[in-house]
């Protein structure tokens, strides 16, 4: 059963962080168009539908399969596990943060700039690479 999940969780994991890449990208060009525009009422659609079907599902099953995998696996006393539950924990934090920005959209209250966003799509990224190195090298 372990490696069942093992395997559902990295599907969970590539769905979530192709949301968690893809939704700065939408901001960045919904930031450039009017408010109300048609334009900006298909980049609302677009966002609030990967938000609602695709990234917040697969973060719920990337917490599932990953809680059940530690439990299985024994991490717990690893000190390579500590460091990636923090940044899975910043994940989701960032993950809550492109909601609420989301919403700002939705209610037309956009704030940030279009360069806002293109560094905001760089901190997903960054988070990705330090997990998948923790979680397959193991350094500590």
């Amino acid at each position: 059963m372990y490696i069942w999940i093992k395997a559902l969780h990295i599907i969970a994991v590539i769905a979530w962080m192709a949301g968690m890449l893809y939704l700065p990208r939408l901001f960045v060009y919904h930031a450039g168009v009017a408010a109300g525009s048609p334009q900006s009422e298909t980049f609302k659609v677009m966002e609030q539908r990967l938000l609602r079907f695709i990234m917040t599902p697969a973060m719920i099953v990337t917490w599932l399969a990953g809680i059940y995998l530690v439990l299985q696996g024994q991490f717990l006393a690893a000190t390579w596990f500590h460091i990636k539950i923090v940044l899975v924990l910043l994940m989701t934090v960032v993950h809550g943060l492109f909601s609420h920005w989301a919403r700002d959209f939705v209610h037309d209250r956009n704030r940030r700039s279009a360069k806002f966003y293109r560094i905001a799509n760089e901190i997903p990224t960054a988070l990705l690479i330090a997990i998948v190195i923790l979680a397959t090298v193991k350094p500590f």
